[in-house]
């Protein structure tokens, strides 16, 4: 009798300590390092290049560094949090199946915090807001547009799952959609070689463009009667962790809070000096 209360006791304290260690919080960065992915091709937001300058980092298996202002925002995030950070680059495709199985911790490449992307993973941020424009050559026949209407009968493409493909290309009455840009670097040259007459994308890859190529130029619609009709979801820029994992998410949210729209600005117009011609 004896030795089976002591089993019992045994058994106990053994479930004790297990629901004490299923108590701990866990963030998926217990190893001190913070893995994030990005694309490393979607200027100014996160790009390649060749050596470490303005303060870039190492690409996980390969021999290039990652800047931009999604790489300054990690650090911060990491600063913060005593971390180091591990960059991971990845398709645009791949962002959000990485995080969901736990192969990278967080996702910080320019997305914007719709009510889809919310349904597989959740979002800390905002840590940018991305109002839609469009952009177009200065000596296209678009270069004067004051509204989406006067797009009209203009090919158009943007890149491939995002909001300006999918929601705010279809809001241009007779526009010429064509086959969606693999990527954001795709979808400029789209533009640039006269595939298409104009394309759709957010105010901060659009600054990062004409930087790149002085022939485009930025129709911006925002506040007209004729402009994209978008919810905060889609202009609200927002960091990507898995599912349930509140410790990281809350981690994060942390430093992002006391940053303000002026903070986010600035630096954003800091990576897009930095931003190698031709990305």
């Amino acid at each position: 009798m004896k030795k089976f209360l002591a089993l019992i006791m045994v058994l106990v304290l053994a479930l004790s300590a297990l629901a004490g260690c299923s108590a701990t919080p866990k963030t998926g960065v217990e190893d001190g390092v913070l893995t994030v992915a990005m694309e490393c091709g979607y200027a100014p937001y996160n790009w390649t290049q060749k050596d470490d300058s303005n303060g870039a980092v190492p690409i996980k298996d390969s021999n290039e560094f990652a800047n931009g202002y999604d790489v300054m925002i990690a650090k911060k995030i990491c600063e913060a949090n005593g971390w180091e950070l591990e960059i991971v680059r990845s398709d645009w495709d791949s962002l959000v199946p990485a995080v969901q199985v736990g192969t990278i911790d967080a996702v910080i490449a320019g997305q914007s915090m719709t009510a889809e992307r919310m349904e597989q993973v959740d979002f800390a941020g905002p840590y940018y807001y991305a109002s839609i424009v469009c952009l177009t050559k200065k000596d296209s026949a678009f270069a004067d547009a004051k509204g989406l209407s006067d797009l009209a009968g203009g090919k158009c493409t943007a890149q491939i799952a995002t909001i300006w493909y999918d929601s705010c290309l279809p809001q241009i009455d007779g526009a010429d959609i064509q086959t969606a840009a693999e990527t954001a670097p795709a979808m400029l040259m789209a533009l640039e070689t006269g595939m298409v007459d104009f394309v759709c994308t957010d105010m901060p890859t659009a600054q990062g463009a004409v930087a790149a190529y002085p022939d485009m130029k930025i129709l911006d619609f925002t506040g007209t009667d004729d402009g994209f009709d978008v919810d905060e979801g889609e202009i609200n820029i927002g960091i990507s962790v898995m599912k349930g994992n509140t410790e990281l998410k809350d981690a994060i949210d942390k430093v992002l809070s006391p940053m303000t729209e002026a903070d986010f600005t600035e630096l954003m117009a800091e990576a897009i000096t930095y931003q190698p011609v031709g990305e």
